[in-house]
């Protein structure tokens, strides 16, 4: 990769000879300005305002224009005149938890590669040192005309350095939230969780730009004189309509479910009160087993349900106890009777006589 500014990092009383690489790039595809008519390019001239004249790169310098509009003419020998450390040095100011950093300062990466065999050794420690401290290394630095504010880390087993906003350049969200006061119920938050938990992670490497390849396609079609496909219209977004967010919750987590089961996990949001169970990862509730089902059912007599006999079985099921003592009274009463007809009958009996 080519460096685009060669320099050193200051840590203490070491220096670090590097070289500053580009740790992004953009594939964003470009368009050229055209004159509709008949396709000609268009371009844009340097054209003195005052001479009304174009002029070369070679001419043009910088200027401050003051309040009252005069221009005061700044040359590259009056900037680089000026006493900055940092012109070609990564002074190394402070070390911080990565945490402290505000993601919204962050602008562009780079990546400092150790400029010569000599500057191996420093890098490695400087290197080894943020890794161990799981801190990032707060640095100045001038690039592009003005000095600016940086964040060392480590990358795998190389220092990056990302591109800080001063704390100054970075705005106030005045006016940026809700003027109302508004008040979210647990249910809501329920159901939102439950569709972040639905969603899941996400493989950043996985994800791709799709409006780029649309494009890409677009183009291939003009090259090969295909009228290019249609896309279908999407659905209307709901601007500034009322919706029932309760509604749109849960069918966000049907429709996430949904295509997650596609993939191949299982199971789908229904209801409020499966949002737990959701949750869990769990799915709607299994049908019970036929035979189960089959041996809970009463038997039907005739078309009906025989629901005394059922009743009685399991009355005697559960308490066997109860239907022997029952028995045994009934058995014992009947002995008693018995023998009290027995005894009645023989006193009513008339003795027979002996004869003489």
């Amino acid at each position: 990769m080519r460096s685009i500014w060669n320099g050193a990092i200051s840590f203490g009383l070491v220096s670090i000879p590097i070289k500053v690489v580009n740790a992004t790039e953009n594939h964003a595809i470009s368009f050229r300005q055209i004159h509709m008519e008949d396709g000609g390019r268009i371009r844009y001239r340097k054209v003195c305002e005052l001479e009304e004249k174009e002029v070369t790169s070679a001419e043009i310098s910088k200027g401050y224009e003051d309040a009252d509009g005069s221009v005061i003419p700044i040359s590259d020998e009056d900037l680089a005149a000026l006493p900055i450390p940092t012109a070609k040095t990564i002074e190394i100011v402070a070390f911080v938890p990565e945490e402290r950093i505000d993601p919204l300062q962050m602008e562009t990466a780079y990546y400092l590669s150790a400029n010569g065999i000599p500057a191996a050794k420093p890098y490695t420690l400087l290197r080894e040192a943020l890794k161990r401290s799981r801190k990032v290394a707060i640095a100045r630095f001038a690039l592009r005309g003005r000095e600016r504010l940086g964040m060392l880390r480590v990358v795998d087993d190389v220092i990056a350095m990302h591109g800080l906003l001063w704390p100054d350049e970075i705005r106030e969200p005045e006016g940026v939230a809700p003027d109302s006061k508004v008040t979210v119920r647990d249910a809501e938050l329920d159901l939102a969780d439950a569709l972040m938990d639905t969603l899941g992670e996400v493989d950043i490497s996985s994800l791709h730009d799709d409006y780029r390849a649309a494009v890409e396609e677009l183009i291939a079609a003009k090259v090969e004189g295909v009228t290019p496909q249609e896309a279908p219209a999407d659905e209307e977004p709901g601007g500034g309509k009322v919706i029932d967010l309760m509604a749109a919750l849960e069918n966000s987590v049907r429709a996430a479910k949904t295509k997650t089961a596609r993939g191949g996990d299982s199971g789908s949001g229904e209801s409020v009160a499966e949002v737990r169970q959701l949750q869990r990862g769990g799915g709607k509730k299994k049908a019970a087993p036929a035979r189960k089902r089959a041996a809970a059912e009463p038997k039907d007599v005739g078309g009906k349900k025989s629901t005394s006999s059922t009743r009685s079985t399991r009355t005697a099921a559960k308490s066997p106890s109860k239907a022997t003592k029952s028995t045994s009274k009934v058995t014992t009463k009947k002995t008693a009777a018995t023998k009290t007809a027995t005894k009645t009958a023989k006193k009513a009996a008339p003795k027979k006589r002996t004869s003489a």
